[in-house]
């Protein structure tokens, strides 16, 4: 029987694994709330143009033109955006919890994400995420956004890495399916508990667990 390879690379999505997501419904509700906007308006339009933006292929300035800033307002993009950049937080002991292992098993971790430039740029910047990964392939960076299979190709060929040798974190559960059919071992993140307990099924653990 061949020997099962072990795990030398981390595939983590940001939003929703390690932090908070930038720009969903939640945080979107908060803007309408604090801004006094047309929620249906708001909500309809970003869902027009949000993968546009996910993709980069337009700035976080022209997304809001189009979304927020259509008509005129009392308030200024910068305004704006500063809120959008504050809901952003990490979430609890995972940041952590994923650094520690990275140190222990000497993990390559790359990040493959769903998001804006402006927004991971900040994320990166505010939460020194710099720190943890070695590689970034974010849908803004690569205009290629999950769930298309080229996305986690392109991850594979950046690291350098055989599928089976990856365990990749998402809380999306389709996103984790199109990964398990390219052979990496996909772990679909409900949280902290859940996902240290896959983990060590694969053979990374910290204190024994």
């Amino acid at each position: 029987m061949a020997k099962k390879k072990m795990i030398n690379t981390l595939f983590l999505d940001i939003g929703g694994v390690l932090l908070t997501n930038g720009w969903d419904r939640k945080t979107r509700h908060l803007a309408v709330e604090k801004f006094k906007l047309d929620e249906e308006e708001i909500n309809e339009r970003h869902h027009l143009t949000y993968d546009t933006y996910e993709s980069g292929k337009l700035s976080l300035d022209d997304y809001l033109n189009r979304v927020v800033f259509y008509e005129k307002r009392n308030f200024s993009h910068a305004k704006f955006k500063a809120f959008m950049f504050r809901q952003s937080k990490a979430l609890p002991d995972m940041l952590e919890f994923i650094k520690k292992l990275k140190k222990k098993y000497n993990l390559k971790v790359t990040a493959v994400s769903n998001e804006g430039r402006e927004l991971t740029q900040h994320r990166i910047e505010t939460f020194k995420l710099h720190e943890l990964f070695d590689a970034f392939v974010a849908s803004s960076f690569v205009h290629l956004r999950k769930p298309d299979v080229d996305i986690y190709k392109y991850a594979l060929d950046v690291s350098q890495v055989a599928p089976e040798c990856v365990a990749y974190l998402d809380d999306r559960h389709m996103f984790v399916e199109v990964a398990n059919a390219l052979g990496i071992n996909g772990i679909h993140h409900t949280g902290f508990e859940s996902t240290r307990r896959e983990l060590s099924k694969l053979g990374l653990t910290l204190n024994g667990k």
